[in-house]
């Protein structure tokens, strides 16, 4: 079975543990294996980055949580998994509620009065272009990734 990082600022939420076991249920339903960074038990930050790369390095897949965070973007930490997974040939899936373009959604400028590019992509240019977008949650990422397994 093939392996998915499951990537995405949800190891945030109080309840992440929860959220983690209930992502990697999903998986297991469409015969996939979940890793979820919460998985490795480790404290110093050095021992979390080493552990989630060595996660990474272990799928096959990486599903990322592409919803805004802290802001008017994503969470930078999954920017930098899906950047690695990138340059590591992974096939790469992520989600989001708001699938609308940058523009629709915040304006021609962000909340910082930066411009906001205007490529009619519903997140920033880098990701848009290396990462298969789905609209809606998780488990609909999970089922079109399926999906494109199975074709």
């Amino acid at each position: 079975m093939e392996k998915i990082y499951i990537a995405g600022f949800d190891v945030f939420c109080e309840n992440a543990f929860e959220i983690g076991e209930y992502y990697k249920n999903i998986c297991k339903k469409y015969n996939f294996i979940g890793l979820y960074p919460l998985d490795n038990e480790l404290e110093t930050s050095k021992e979390i980055f080493l552990g989630n790369i060595n996660l990474i390095e272990q799928s096959d897949i990486i599903v990322a949580n592409l919803n805004n965070f802290r802001g008017d973007t994503m969470d930078d930490g999954t920017a930098f998994e899906i950047g690695y997974g990138y340059a590591k040939n992974k096939l790469l899936y992520g989600y989001m509620d708001d699938v609308r373009d940058l523009i629709t959604k915040i304006g021609n400028k962000d909340s910082n009065g930066f411009i906001v590019e205007d490529f009619k992509k519903p997140i920033n240019l880098m990701i848009a272009e290396s990462v298969n977008i789905v609209e809606g949650n998780f488990e609909d990422c999970i089922k079109k990734l399926r999906l494109y397994k199975n074709n």
